[in-house]
């Protein structure tokens, strides 16, 4: 018996190193790519996850295989790219500038390897607020409220703080709470929480849930005001409508504001790799378009539109190959 024991043993063994051995050589060459985005509930998990089902099918002869991965959002996603835990990333506008310059929450630490792609499609904020709650049906009704501001260390957060103050509010003047969009409005139907900040591309499934579940809530709207009161302390954002129909029950348009989402790297990705994630993206935007509503805004004319962050070489390249107009400004330091 003990014989028995020891020949299966070596074995299982053998086996174990042959299958090793041939994952080993399935996964020579390959190039994994990982995508960040943000919580599940939002409009970057899906966005994210689409193009990486793109490259991963249309890029099988030059062994990319690339996943998306959910994230806290864009504040997190800058760390991620950072670490060479993620090679792209999902980042909202005024994220990316921020982190390249050094600004705000990146404030002594400027992130000059940052590289855009491409912007994606407007990211389009959401106060929502219940009813109960609402007195002039703008994002100045959030004072005094239970609100989440997004989970901590993620780009809405950085992005409604900065709305708030040029609202002259901050934290002190709401009880903030930091929870991802279905979070939020699951909050709101207990009763637990009172509105919460849900930017994203349209429509938002957290806020389809919202109308679809009757809460009694209400998106917020914007005055011509509050917009330049927000973009004098950074001017990041622009006049957006969403229009009626997007959501369950309600027929009026929305207006509101919008600040870009864009696809980001890091200059220590090589230049053929990004070239060809570009290339593959926009040559295949009719599958793009089933992937999210919001991603129907994806457009190889709009593809440059609110980028502040320098190119990177291998998006440069195909964009200068399609003919795009490139700003000097965008023009990637390593291409000069």
């Amino acid at each position: 018996m003990k014989k028995w024991k020891i020949i299966l043993s070596v074995v299982f063994i053998f086996i174990a190193a042959v299958v090793g051995v041939r994952t080993a050589e399935g996964n020579k060459g390959k190039k994994f790519v990982s995508v960040a985005t943000a919580s599940t509930g939002g409009t970057y998990y899906p966005i994210g996850v689409g193009m990486a089902n793109i490259w991963s099918s249309h890029l099988k002869g030059e062994k990319v295989q690339a996943s998306g991965q959910s994230s806290a959002g864009s504040i997190e996603n800058i760390e991620l790219l950072r670490e060479g835990e993620a090679q792209l990333a999902i980042l909202q506008g005024l994220i990316s500038t921020q982190a390249y310059e050094g600004e705000s929450t990146f404030s002594g630490k400027p992130y000059k390897d940052l590289r855009s792609v491409a912007m994606l499609w407007p990211n389009v904020e959401h106060f929502v607020l219940m009813n109960n709650k609402v007195k002039s049906g703008t994002i100045e009704d959030i004072k005094g409220t239970r609100f989440s501001v997004g989970p901590q260390a993620s780009g809405t957060e950085q992005s409604t703080l900065v709305m708030m103050e040029g609202l002259d509010l901050s934290k002190k003047d709401i009880s903030p709470e930091y929870l991802g969009y279905s979070d939020t409005v699951s909050a709101m139907r207990d009763g637990r929480l009172d509105g919460g900040s849900l930017p994203a591309g349209i429509p938002i499934s957290a806020v389809t849930d919202m109308y679809a579940s009757n809460v009694k809530a209400t998106v917020l709207e914007v005055t011509d005001e509050e917009l330049d009161a927000i973009n004098e302390v950074s001017n990041s954002w622009y006049r957006y409508t969403i229009p009626g129909g997007t959501y369950p029950r309600i027929d009026e348009d929305i207006q509101t504001i919008a600040q870009p989402n864009l696809l980001s790297t890091t200059k220590e990705i090589d230049e053929e790799t990004i070239y060809l994630l570009t290339k593959t993206l926009y040559e295949n935007l009719d599958e793009m378009y089933e992937v999210h509503s919001s991603a129907k805004d994806m457009t190889l004319e709009t593809a440059l539109d609110g980028v502040t962050v320098p190119l990177h070489a291998g998006a440069y390249k195909y964009f200068k190959e399609a003919g795009l107009d490139i700003p000097e400004e965008l023009i990637p330091p390593e291409a000069q």
